[in-house]
């Protein structure tokens, strides 16, 4: 006869293990206590009384846990709980059926039973249905903590999951970045040894902000603002005259959270895809304003155009980085983000991002 108690093999599972038996000693300890007090304050002669209590309710027990071992081999806690909902009632039915069955066996045993009085049709009903209410009562309890456990672990993992997604599209970041910052300083060095110098100096301070932001989900728009200004004064040391830069920036959204690098990353592209394609150079223009519903609303504006050609790179995540960029929104935000990429006139293509009011103020998030 194989042994029905299995001791788990890792920690978590041996406090859930404990718990279970906590729970089951405690419910049917109390269940059987309650009989003790009914028959203390009642007759206390008769003592087969106290014994038919104590009996259910370590059947109650016994029968409880053989049931659960036979849900976990059955794999009914695996099911969905819309499938094994509609499964445990006629379960506890038959429970309460094997609960009349032992209370019978027992009665006759201790020369209790009476077929006119115990063997009635009424009798069968009420015995099975009151002991399988108890079983039903059992049966939600036990499930209810099991699914709300798989909800938790389900929760942890798709968190893990959105977090190695989260680094890995912030690491594709910062090469890319780093590649262009120092090809602008490298055209600097020999011609514009001054200017290279003050470029050095900008580049330091995106990097320090850049280290700084790695180890965050979020960070304030001033953060990001700061990081946008020092890549832009970087950039216009590069193209001098053909880059021109334009900002409103409503001071509001200077303490709403936004995702680190992204911003930069849009006006980098702006630049890289527009304006450094125009023999005359372009204008980069970064706009910001809260809306009534109190989300961001950021406008990126560069000169060029997109091509029927750039356009299909656009959507697989070429050109502008868009699929990076909605990735890193999904993953954050859920459905609550928007962002749109298109020309807004035959000069001009527009980038237009709304984050919402999420962990807004204080609420910035470390890895």
């Amino acid at each position: 006869m194989k042994c029905c108690i299995h001791f788990p093999d890792n920690t978590q599972d041996m406090k859930k293990y404990n718990l279970y038996w906590i729970s089951q000693i405690a419910g049917w300890g109390s269940y059987a206590m309650v009989h003790l007090l009914v028959w203390l304050g009642g007759n206390r002669q008769d003592s087969l009384q106290l014994a038919n209590g104590l009996a259910i309710a370590a059947y109650f027990f016994l029968s409880t846990h053989y049931y659960r071992n036979w849900l976990v081999r059955s794999g009914w806690l695996e099911l969905k709980l819309q499938s094994v909902m509609p499964r445990i009632l006629p379960a506890s039915i038959l429970l309460g059926v094997s609960n009349f069955l032992f209370n019978t066996v027992w009665e006759k045993a201790t020369g209790q039973f009476s077929v006119n009085e115990d063997f009635t049709f009424s009798a069968v009903v009420l015995v099975t249905f009151a002991t399988g209410a108890i079983y039903l009562l059992w049966n939600v309890v036990y499930l209810m903590y099991h699914y709300f456990e798989r909800y938790k672990a389900s929760l942890k993992y798709e968190a893990a999951i959105k977090e190695m997604e989260l680094n890995k599209l912030k690491s594709q970041l910062n090469p890319h970045f780093m590649f262009n910052a120092l090809n602008s300083i490298r055209a600097l060095v020999d011609e514009e040894p001054k200017n290279a110098k003050e470029a050095i100096t900008q580049l330091s301070n995106i990097l320090r902000n850049s280290l700084i932001m790695s180890r965050k989900k979020l960070i304030s728009f001033q953060d990001e603002v700061r990081t946008v200004r020092d890549y832009l004064a970087l950039e216009q040391i590069r193209y001098e005259e053909r880059l021109r830069v334009e900002w409103d920036i409503d001071p509001e959204c200077m303490s709403v959270s936004v995702p680190p690098m992204m911003m930069q990353t849009l006006v980098e592209n702006g630049i890289k895809h527009g304006v450094s394609t125009l023999p005359q150079g372009g204008v980069i223009r970064f706009e910001s304003h809260m809306d009534s519903h109190g989300n961001l609303c950021v406008s990126i504006r560069n000169s060029g155009q997109l091509s029927v050609s750039e356009k299909p790179r656009v959507k697989t995540g070429g050109g502008y980085g868009v699929e990076n960029t909605k990735e890193r929104l999904r993953l954050i935000y859920g459905d609550r983000a928007s962002f749109s990429l298109r020309n807004e006139s035959e000069e001009m293509v527009l980038v237009e991002l709304t984050i919402p009011e999420q962990v807004s103020k204080a609420g910035i998030l470390e890895n």
